[in-house]
């Protein structure tokens, strides 16, 4: 299962929306300035998590986004089920696949169960203990939200 830049901008995109405190939301051009995303890659991501019903905006077409229910209570299983087609750790479980060898093969017993426990590592998280993790590590090295320094620094001279 290879995890796409799709999915993991997106997981950056939502825990922007996640944060965001405002009853306004926060605006696609912040998200994009915080995350250092493309407008034009992040309206993709936007457009999954809003077809998803992970998102929405506040007023209307031009106003900020917020989530649809609280961080606590979206998987990251339902985000990355948001972002990907059906993926699976290797192609012969999925499905649709129809596999010659499948009646004597051992492996593919052993890749469902891999992809059983990664699938079930994904419910296991929510938006909000990621969005607490991100909070923590911004604290330890004096990050802002906004992505700026908590101390100014002065240039020093040579």
């Amino acid at each position: 299962m290879k995890i796409t830049t799709k999915t993991r901008y997106g997981i950056r995109a939502i825990l922007e929306i996640a944060r965001e405190t405002n009853n306004n939301g926060i605006y696609q051009k912040e998200i994009s300035r915080r995350q250092d995303l493309s407008l034009k890659y992040l309206d993709q991501i936007i457009l999954a998590l809003k077809t998803a019903n992970l998102i929405m905006n506040v007023k209307g077409k031009k106003s900020g986004y917020i989530l649809t229910k609280p961080a606590n209570q979206i998987s990251l299983l339902e985000l990355f089920n948001a972002l990907e087609a059906e993926t699976y750790v290797v192609d012969c479980i999925a499905p649709s696949y129809v596999c010659e060898k499948e009646s004597y093969c051992t492996m593919k017993q052993f890749w469902l169960g891999l992809d059983k426990i990664i699938t079930n590592y994904f419910r296991s998280y929510t938006l909000h203990d990621l969005l607490e993790k991100q909070i923590n590590i911004e604290a330890l090295v004096n990050i802002q939200p906004d992505g700026s320094s908590c101390s100014e620094t002065t240039p020093q001279k040579k």
